[in-house]
């Protein structure tokens, strides 16, 4: 049989299989962004961002000594994780820093994970911790800002000789970009820089993004020394594209590298957007799944559809269990203030794409859950096909969760 010329085979990514979509070529609202072929292994893309940082002659190892205190503030959610933080930690002892002078510190909730157990022996004596917002202890103050804010971080970061920023480079609805510079602010400061941080994202208007390096964020890295950063830019499912290593300056070089890869326009407000999440499911979360939601929720036409295809089931922390006993999405917004989860800024985002469009959501959850998320239950690929068919418009996004879609302006619609 001859392929019907005005329909478009739309091979959809969800987690690590494929669901076959016909969306006629008249519908289908141009998006392509320009994602580079992963260009090495993850282990010697970490190695070569320690040893060639962008932007200065000088390799990692050049910045500390033997005696230095090491913390390593990880993004457990980077592929291959152990990968790079086994090329980090490498260069690190090269230098005659010994692993038991390390300590990994991830972001509340974090530490669930098996990895550290799948780091090479030589390594194992590394410490972990995991940020803990409401114990005062392990707080400690940095510095005061030019605003005269007074800034309090992880004790073992803010005490440490050096510090290393191991995370991936996003966008992100609530800061703008996630990764770097927000991995030490307010992801590892006190509950009142996050109760700040998603405030001014809830206040602003639909679809309007907080400016991409807030003030304090960007003068946090600055008082906090010179952290050297290895920022991943991700590829296609589970792979890494690139990796950037450097000093603060280098912060910039990973945003350009992001957009250059995962940003992109559309035309035309669509009034269907299909939002994917492809590669192991195991490695999704909550988060993942609301921010591939608000990147759809943002270039939705006014009342549209959004549905957010994955075949992950994460497990749900504090903040999605408020929004699951929510009745509506406007009412979350205060009992997350009251109670400050540590997944508030996930909760946040799925109900600010809960109030902008009709949420349907294809996932493992019973039809249950996902009506408690305010969305309409999608099995299968067949049920998707007809929200298709139903559309005027419609737009895919593969890899929601890492995408910057513009929205067209005014004059553009």
């Amino acid at each position: 049989m001859t392929p019907d010329p005005a329909t478009v085979a739309v091979p959809l990514a969800v987690g690590l299989d494929t669901w076959p979509l016909e969306v006629p070529a008249a519908k289908l609202v141009p998006f392509a962004v320009a994602v580079p072929p992963v260009a090495g292994d993850p282990l010697t893309l970490a190695r070569r961002a320690v040893e060639s940082p962008f932007g200065i002659a000088a390799q990692l190892r050049q910045a500390v000594t033997p005696e230095d205190r090491v913390a390593i503030v990880l993004d457990e959610g980077i592929p291959h994780a152990v990968a790079v933080l086994t090329a980090v930690m490498e260069h690190l002892v090269t230098a005659g820093i010994t692993p038991a002078a390390m300590t990994i510190v991830v972001p509340p909730g974090g530490g669930k994970g098996d990895w550290l157990d799948d780091l090479p022996d030589e390594l194992s004596d590394v410490k972990l911790e995991v940020h803990d917002t409401e114990d005062r202890k392990k707080l400690a103050y940095l510095a005061t800002t030019a605003s005269e804010r007074r800034v309090y971080l992880n004790r073992s970061i803010v005490e440490a000789e050096f510090v290393v920023v191991v995370t991936r480079r996003r966008f992100d609805p609530t800061y703008g970009y996630s990764g770097a510079e927000t991995a030490l602010f307010p992801i590892l400061s006190e509950p009142q820089a996050m109760v700040e941080a998603v405030g001014k994202f809830t206040s602003k208007p639909p679809g309007e993004v907080v400016p991409a390096v807030t003030e304090v964020a960007g003068e946090v890295v600055w008082l906090l020394g010179m952290p050297f950063f290895v920022q991943v830019i991700e590829g296609y499912g589970d792979t890494i594209a690139d990796i950037v290593g450097g000093l603060p300056t280098s912060r910039e070089e990973g945003v350009r590298r992001l957009e250059a890869s995962w940003r992109g326009p559309v035309e035309e407000a669509p009034d269907l957007v299909i939002a994917s999440l492809s590669g192991d499911p195991k490695g999704h979360s909550f988060l993942d799944l609301a921010k591939a939601a608000m990147t759809a929720a943002r270039v939705v036409a006014p009342g549209g559809r959004v549905a957010v295809v994955t075949a992950a089931a994460p497990t749900l922390d504090e903040g999605a269990m408020i929004v699951r006993g929510t009745d509506e999405p406007d009412n979350v917004r205060p009992i997350l203030r009251q109670r400050k989860p540590d997944d508030w800024p996930a909760a946040a985002l799925w109900c600010r794409a809960a109030q902008k469009a009709n949420l349907f959501f294809a996932s493992p959850w019973p039809d249950e859950v996902i009506e408690e998320f305010f969305a309409t239950p999608v099995r299968g690929a067949g049920e998707l096909q007809r929200l298709i068919d139903a559309a005027q418009r419609v737009l895919v996004i593969q890899d929601a969760h890492k995408t910057i879609v513009d929205p067209p302006t005014p004059d553009d619609e």
